[in-house]
């Protein structure tokens, strides 16, 4: 047995340690009392939701509030617990805190779990990534308590200030205001400040990723010393968040339909340019927008976060190196460099290969979803990037779909939160890869 243990990969762990979670995740949904009813979830029902919290997604069939019990929300927000942290973390976290020693077959799975550049130092940055996510989770939960407890009381007002600040900084998007009215996310709090900004400060917190802020705690404002990733990350984070806010609150909530203020206008522009990037909440009705606000919908949902952290996507660092390997192309340099270092040419091959697998996942699926279910073909595209995106947002399709639609769905979410090379790395081992070079030949493109 522990031979086999010993030949399984990094990338297998992680992807063994997420199935595993989302069985046991589905089995406990089954049980009479996780559903408000009593009667428990369908396999298939429990298997969709269990799957939507481990991998932080929020795409949901059933109301989370009025569906499920306690109980249930429960083992949501722990399986959001558990997926937002990464599987092979909360074990670190449990072998360290039994104070076991921690082989170089773990290490090298956190290494990858984390994203972190080294296995050197990789314990002391899970220690660090386990306390910045109590820490954040629970100052945003006593942030947002004096608004939820003024609204539901003190007992239920405490507990989803819990809910809604770990479902925030995991950029899970579940929420329990469907006892005000089903799937309505925070619509009901378009206009409070509080509210929004705390839950946007907790994506965007979540969505940086663990080694930026260990940058960002040790180094403070001196940027110089910052690693080359995170320096890429906060400026392309930064214009990510910047851009489609700009986009939203001039060519898209100044629309008269909306019936915004100054304030409420401003604010919504700003969650609806953050939350896409795999959070998954909503302060508008998104079936109004726009064909050009749903495009931008996708695009953000498609990019997600960054490496190493809570969310899912293709990861800012993807795009960043893609943008400047085109100006590379562009102006005729040689090499594609960052603040002054150049990028390796497989970190490049590797993020077109992201590129490619993403795409062609959300597409394939998207037309396929449209012509079973008989939709338009933006409503499945924004289905299909919401699910491998990991985000959660939905214009009322994914609770109708059945069937093999639902099955891709699930498919995209856990392929979302692992990432699709890991899943591919996991499937195939080549350890020994080949090395010899054959005969180059030129090949015209563009």
């Amino acid at each position: 047995m522990k031979k086999i243990a010993n030949k399984i990969t990094p990338f297998q762990r992680i992807i063994l340690g997420f199935l595993g979670v989302i069985i046991v995740g589905s089995l406990l949904l089954m049980l009479p009392f996780s559903t408000a009813n009593g009667k428990g979830a369908s396999f298939f029902d429990a298997l969709f939701t269990s799957t939507s919290a481990a991998c932080v997604t929020g795409l949901i069939v059933h109301d989370t509030a009025t569906y499920w019990s306690i109980f249930g929300q429960i083992i949501i927000l722990i399986l959001i617990q558990i997926g937002g942290l990464g599987v092979i973390t909360i074990a670190a976290a449990v072998t360290m805190i039994s104070r076991r020693k921690i082989g170089l077959m773990q290490r090298s799975a956190m290494q990858e779990a984390i994203a972190a550049p080294q296995v050197g130092g990789i314990v002391k940055l899970t220690s660090f990534s386990i306390k910045s996510t109590l820490i954040a989770e629970g100052v945003g939960a006593v942030l947002m308590s004096p608004v939820f407890c003024s609204r539901f009381g003190l007992a239920k007002g405490l507990w989803y200030s819990i809910f809604h600040s770990t479902t925030a900084f995991c950029n899970a998007g579940f929420d329990l205001m469907g006892i005000e009215s089903k799937y309505s996310s925070l619509t009901g709090f378009a206009g409070d400040w509080l509210i929004n900004i705390v839950v946007c400060m907790l994506i965007v917190f979540g969505g940086l990723g663990f080694l930026t802020w260990d940058d960002i705690v040790t180094h403070r404002f001196k940027l110089k010393k910052y690693r080359m990733q995170s320096k890429v990350i906060l400026t392309t984070s930064f214009w990510l968040n910047l851009v489609p806010a700009v986009y939203f609150y001039f060519f898209e909530f100044s629309n008269k339909k909306w019936g915004m203020n100054g304030s409420e206008r401003l604010l919504a522009s700003v969650f609806q340019a953050i939350s896409p990037r795999t959070a998954g909440f909503n302060t508008v009705d998104l079936s109004q927008l726009s064909g050009g606000g749903l495009v931008m919908d996708i695009f953000l949902m498609l990019v997600g976060g960054s490496p190493g952290s809570t969310a899912g996507g293709m990861k800012t660092t993807t795009i960043a190196i893609l943008f400047a390997a085109t100006i590379s192309v562009y102006t005729r340099k040689k090499h594609t460099n960052f603040y002054r270092r150049s990028i390796s040419e497989s970190a490049i091959t590797t993020a077109s290969a992201i590129l490619m697998a993403y795409t062609t996942l959300f597409v394939t699926s998207g037309v396929i979803i449209s012509k079973c279910n008989n939709i338009p073909i933006l409503s499945a595209l924004f289905e299909t990037a919401s699910a491998i995106g990991t985000v959660g947002l939905t214009l009322g399709v994914t609770p109708h779909l059945v069937g093999v639609s639902r099955a891709i769905i699930i498919l995209l979410m856990f392929l979302g939160r692992v990432g699709s090379l890991t899943f591919i790395f996991a499937a195939i081992s080549l350890p020994n890869a080949n090395v010899s070079k054959l005969p180059q030949e030129k090949i015209a493109v563009g």
